[in-house]
């Protein structure tokens, strides 16, 4: 886009770019933010260094991108329900979100987007990885690309690893609801309602089967797709420093978040946007 108030610079072949030259605390105007949504679009995951976001400023920034929702299992921080701590503590050995994922696809309406800002970050590691997953499907085999058409992938919010890694905040934070069980279907290869483009979206974290299939059936081919969606040439690496924030687009990307700091502290604060139902 010409003229935007910032400068990209793409941070990896397939996915990611930091944007520098903005200040996130001001008052931006709607061309600016629709210059940073159009960058989201391109990139799949944008990021921002030196960001002064107290909880106000950073809920006020996410409502410029879209409608805050709660996080079903835990509660958020005071005053500002819509803003989960993420967070590992040094006692701690697992860490909020450690696997493959695109958020609460266990949802009817799973979020469009999600903000994430570092609070305090270990001095080495808990660098959180991006996939895309436009380049997971298209790099597909036609045949299989037509199979995964027609084809509805089933998450669970209680698939073992993915809730393996919010049981420590369940425990200090949780909601009342914390132990309810969720499941929705959703297509394998949905389109993005912004883009038109089609993504893979099954995600090793929530997808327990396909619809009309046993589990022993849908076991093969999402083991394929589960290693197939995050090879490395799909991939980009963010290392954070305390007011650094990313916002990805969960229609189109996966992350993980690296749990190689045990014995340290790291912090982060985390909305998600509310979407749409995926088709």
């Amino acid at each position: 886009m010409r003229n935007r108030p910032f400068e990209v610079q793409p941070i990896s072949g397939a996915i990611g770019a930091e944007l520098h030259g903005i200040d996130l605390g001001s008052e931006l105007t709607d061309a600016t933010i629709a210059a940073l949504r159009q960058a989201l679009l391109d990139h799949l995951v944008i990021f921002f260094r030196d960001q002064d976001l107290p909880p106000a400023r950073f809920l006020a920034l996410a409502k410029r991108f879209g409608s805050p929702i709660e996080y079903p299992f835990v509660k958020g921080i005071d005053g500002f329900p819509e803003i989960i701590a993420v967070a590992k503590l040094p006692h701690e050995t697992v860490n909020f979100g450690g696997v493959w994922h695109s958020d609460t696809t266990y949802l009817q309406q799973p979020p469009m987007a999600t903000l994430l800002v570092a609070r305090e970050v270990p001095p080495v590691g808990g660098d959180t990885l991006f996939a895309n997953q436009y380049m997971a499907l298209e790099t597909l085999s036609p045949r299989m690309q037509e199979l995964l058409a027609g084809l509805h992938g089933v998450s669970s919010s209680a698939k073992a690893d993915a809730s393996r890694t919010r049981e420590d905040r369940i425990r200090s934070d949780g909601t009342v609801e914390a132990r309810k069980l969720l499941v929705a279907e959703h297509p394998a290869v949905r389109t993005h309602p912004e883009t038109g483009r089609k993504a893979l979206y099954v995600n090793v974290a929530h997808t327990v089967g396909f619809a009309g299939m046993t589990e022993d059936e849908s076991k093969p081919l999402l083991g394929f797709l589960f290693r197939h969606q995050i090879q490395p040439e799909f991939t980009c690496r963010f290392k954070w420093h305390p007011g650094s924030l990313a916002i990805w687009d969960n229609r189109c990307a996966q992350h993980y978040a690296m749990n190689d700091y045990h014995g340290q502290k790291r912090v982060m604060q985390r909305i998600t946007l509310a979407g749409d139902t995926p088709r």
